[in-house]
């Protein structure tokens, strides 16, 4: 049995030592072409800032503005606008339930003193209108802090470099370690 184990051991042992690692060498130039951007570590803190302060300012930093500054001020006028028109119903709500509450007659009562919406309809609508304008609120929130994310991510990706030197082609590898045949196979290789 120790056998066994020892023999299973040493096999894992011998497959996982005999596989040989290639590394590849630094291909990085020092002569930069003029098409290449220079890289600036402060770009995506500056976009971001401008964001920040100003909601869109970080897309136009990035030139990156003609389709996502109508995202961002469609979705914060959008989740403004719900926020208002949502806070406002809620007060007329809340105000007509304090009315009734307090036996003064409020909006949503007639000439004749019925009730047009029960006290239990006014308290669904007021949890129903508060809730809608947290969400508005939670919304816009969400929106300008994703604007903010979004306009440092860009100036981080906008200084790679992304040309088309992606190639796929079949190549000999050779071993250097054993005195075999050269093994064939894949070589994908990206240069940046």
């Amino acid at each position: 049995m120790k056998d066994s184990k020892k023999h299973i051991l040493f096999t894992i042992l011998l497959v996982a030592f005999s596989f040989t690692a290639f590394c590849q060498k630094d291909s990085v130039s020092v002569n930069k072409t003029p098409l290449q951007i220079k890289y600036n570590p402060l770009s995506p803190s500056k976009a971001a800032f401008y964001s920040a302060i100003f909601p869109g300012a970080g897309q136009i930093y990035n030139n990156k503005y003609w389709w996502q500054l109508p995202v961002i001020y469609g979705g914060l006028g959008t989740s403004i606008y719900f926020y208002i028109d949502n806070n406002k119903n809620y007060h007329k709500y809340r105000n007509a339930y304090r009315l009734r509450k307090a036996g003064l007659p409020d909006e949503f009562t007639d000439a004749q003193g019925r009730q047009l919406i029960s006290n239990a309809g006014l308290e669904n609508a007021q949890r129903q209108l508060r809730r809608n304008r947290d969400l508005s609120l939670l919304s816009a929130v969400l929106i300008y802090a994703l604007q903010i994310v979004e306009a440092s991510v860009t100036a981080h990706l906008l200084q790679f470099d992304t040309n088309d030197n992606l190639s796929l082609k079949p190549t000999l590898i050779p071993n250097e370690n054993f005195n075999e045949l050269p093994k064939v196979g894949l070589s994908v290789k990206y240069n940046f």
